[in-house]
């Protein structure tokens, strides 16, 4: 037993270690440096997927828009502030925010930025991520899981509508019957609670 709180401190040690290489990167990156930018594609490229698939749902189209979403993390890579943000957190709103708009527009392949990503990148042979480097991306989803359940459940399923399947307060509110103002309300609510748990964990 003594072990444990041991155990967790090199379980947190680990996590800020993989945490700290990944905003590495991404800092490395918007110098210009695209075997930085290799690494954060290598270290993210499965999860950013999955955010870009869960809102398009479409394999193929998902696939596009995270090319997009890579092209737009390179150009704005100058911005990350890992004072501000998580560097998984900044990065998934990203890719979130490229698959929200193509998503909503009704043309949304044609306006895809399709400019092929470096093949430093694609082309990269590397096996994959870590276990040490993926910790951080586990550990960022089980946070944002672990607040959301403390969310009233009505108030949980808003926020994934919105955040994660891509709809808008206008189509939520049509979809659940409520004035577009409740709606909004509640969602700021909710974000808020949001917040101050993430900030907390």
């Amino acid at each position: 037993m003594s072990s444990e709180p041991s155990q967790a401190v090199a379980a947190a040690d680990d996590r800020n270690r993989a945490r700290n290489r990944l905003a590495d990167a991404i800092e490395a990156a918007a110098r210009r440096d695209r075997k930085a930018f290799r690494d954060v594609y290598r270290l993210t490229a499965a999860k950013l997927f999955g955010v870009c698939l869960r809102i398009c749902g479409d394999r193929a189209r998902a696939e596009d828009i995270l090319q997009s979403a890579y092209i737009k993390i390179w150009e704005k890579a100058g911005s990350f502030d890992r004072n501000r943000a998580s560097p998984i957190s900044w990065l998934t709103a990203i890719a979130r925010n490229c698959a929200i708009d193509a998503h909503r527009s009704s043309d949304g392949r044609a306006r895809l930025r399709l400019v092929p990503i470096d093949k430093m990148v694609l082309a990269a042979a590397d096996n994959g991520p870590s276990p040490d480097d993926l910790l951080v991306v586990a550990e960022e989803d089980a946070r944002l899981a672990a607040c959301l359940a403390g969310l009233e459940p009505r108030s949980a399923a808003f926020i994934r509508a919105a955040y994660f399947e891509g709809l808008t307060y206008a189509e939520l509110a049509a979809r659940e019957a409520l004035p577009l103002g409740t709606m909004k309300s509640i969602i700021r609510r909710a974000l808020l609670r949001l917040r101050s748990c993430l900030g907390d964990a």
